[in-house]
């Protein structure tokens, strides 16, 4: 096992189910369901069209709890789309960290640590799609950004982790990445 040292940047949820556009917080609590009001949040979810093999509505394991993209990833794709920044909020993300080069390579099972003794798993690399595309058009006013955000992203969109052990998390904290 090798380990990586980075740092937790921002904390991030929504709780408008209609959104996935998220907002800045200091801290949350996680929880075995993720965080804790956030539309993701849930110990199971029902199947969607990511999971063809399960019919459409079907209640499984909640492996999308928590979606965490990399300052350095968003800077690259902000770079490839010739904008001056891609927000995490816009992603919607739930965590934005710093110092962990290659972020969305991050092989599952892979662990994040937090000084709370909290700790989330790594399920897999998030693919783009053109939603985040979409506010990103919308927020730097880019004509024709959407299409070309899934390009742009592709393996920079960042992972999506499940909670393994409950705990407070805060802006600033000192991650340690086990992989």
């Amino acid at each position: 096992m090798e380990n990586l040292v980075g740092k937790l940047e921002a904390v991030l949820y929504t709780l408008d189910k209609e959104s996935f556009v998220t907002s800045r917080v200091t801290s949350v609590q996680l929880d075995f369901g993720g965080i804790p009001g956030d539309r993701h949040f849930g110990i199971t979810t029902k199947s969607d069209s990511r999971l063809p093999m399960y019919e459409r509505g079907t209640e499984i394991q909640n492996r999308r709890q928590i979606s965490v993209v990399s300052l350095e990833e968003c800077e690259n794709i902000a770079r490839e789309l010739g904008v001056k920044e891609i927000l995490p909020e816009w992603l919607g993300a739930n965590l934005l960290i710093s110092g962990i080069d290659d972020l969305t390579k991050l092989r599952m099972g892979s662990r994040i640590m937090f000084p709370s003794g909290a700790v989330i798993i790594c399920e897999g690399e998030n693919p783009p799609c053109i939603h985040p595309g979409k506010v990103i058009e919308e927020k730097t006013q880019q004509v024709k950004i959407a299409p070309k955000f899934v390009k742009a992203a592709h393996q920079k969109r960042g992972i999506v982790c499940s909670v393994e052990r409950p705990g407070e998390i805060h802006e600033n904290d000192r991650i340690e990445v086990i992989y």
